[in-house]
């Protein structure tokens, strides 16, 4: 028996890890692009609420 939840121990803890790596990989893939839409948006009120929102977190921008 203990062969066999050992086993599944192993398998269940490799589909965490891949769930929560495939979870970072998109978030920070779904971040890059929204920071890149934010700063280079033709649209005023987007880039302008991008660059007080960087200013707000004490991060210089320019």
């Amino acid at each position: 028996m203990s062969i066999i939840s050992s086993t599944s121990r192993t398998t269940s803890s490799t589909a965490t890890l891949s769930h929560r790596l495939m979870a970072a990989i998109g978030a920070s893939i779904l971040g890059a692009c929204l920071v890149y839409f934010a700063g280079f948006s033709h649209i005023e009120a987007v880039h302008n609420a991008a660059h007080d929102t960087r200013h707000s977190a004490a991060f210089p921008c320019h």
